[in-house]
């Protein structure tokens, strides 16, 4: 076997436009799935602090579902139950809340982790609760949570080829249209591996920078 039939730099480059808009649709699952996790991850980790249990019963619940049922079953499922709803807006929302679920407990641990005399010298001061949360305790949470919401950033970058199971035309999909096409899977399957380490791995230095700075 000659290496041209391992190989060939005439396919890879010939792939690469269709991955790089593939790769342009990925980034964008992931920016506004993130926007949408961090958003209303946070709703949910002030929600269970909620003085009633019927609030948070029902509410643990939901997140305890979303968690342990898989990313991949959740996006086929809400695909074919909201046909006319395009399935990048859906990719957008599955991804969106199923992070969300993992970034609560994020949030909850920055929010515990802020001290106790924070609370106090509020409380002291006879400040109302919502300048308390907005001027005192979540700026400070927020911080502390920046290193652990990058890394579910990276992750969820990383799980945007489950898109395909909904007809997305993200890079992995695009790869398999190509190969598909032309029979060579072996050159656009690596260069979707390398695309996807050339922009996870600078993003993963600068989260663990952020980790070293914030300790």
């Amino acid at each position: 076997m000659n290496e041209d039939s391992l190989w060939s730099w005439e396919t890879a480059w010939d792939v690469l436009p269709d991955l790089l808009r593939g790769l342009v649709v990925t980034i964008e699952a992931t920016v506004v799935g993130m926007v949408i996790a961090s958003i209303l991850g946070l709703f949910i980790a002030l929600a269970m602090r909620a003085p009633t249990r019927w609030v948070r019963g029902p509410l643990r619940f939901v997140v305890d579902f979303i968690r342990m049922t898989p990313l991949l079953v959740q996006l086929v499922f809400v695909w074919l139950l909201l046909v006319d709803i395009p399935p990048l807006v859906i990719g957008f929302g599955v991804l969106g809340v199923h992070y969300a679920t993992y970034m609560s407990e994020v949030y909850r641990a920055g929010i515990e982790a802020v001290p106790a005399g924070q609370w106090e010298a509020a409380t002291a001061l006879n400040l109302p609760k919502g300048r308390t949360w907005f001027a005192i305790i979540l700026p400070q949470a927020i911080r502390k949570t920046l290193p652990g919401l990058g890394n579910y950033a990276v992750s969820m970058f990383k799980e945007t080829p489950f898109l395909f199971a909904i007809t997305v035309v993200e890079m992995y999909q695009a790869a398999q249209n190509f190969g598909a096409n032309t029979f060579s899977y072996i050159e656009p399957l690596t260069m979707v591996g390398l695309l996807f380490l050339i922009v996870s791995y600078p993003t993963s230095l600068l989260v663990r920078r952020m980790e070293m700075r914030l300790a």
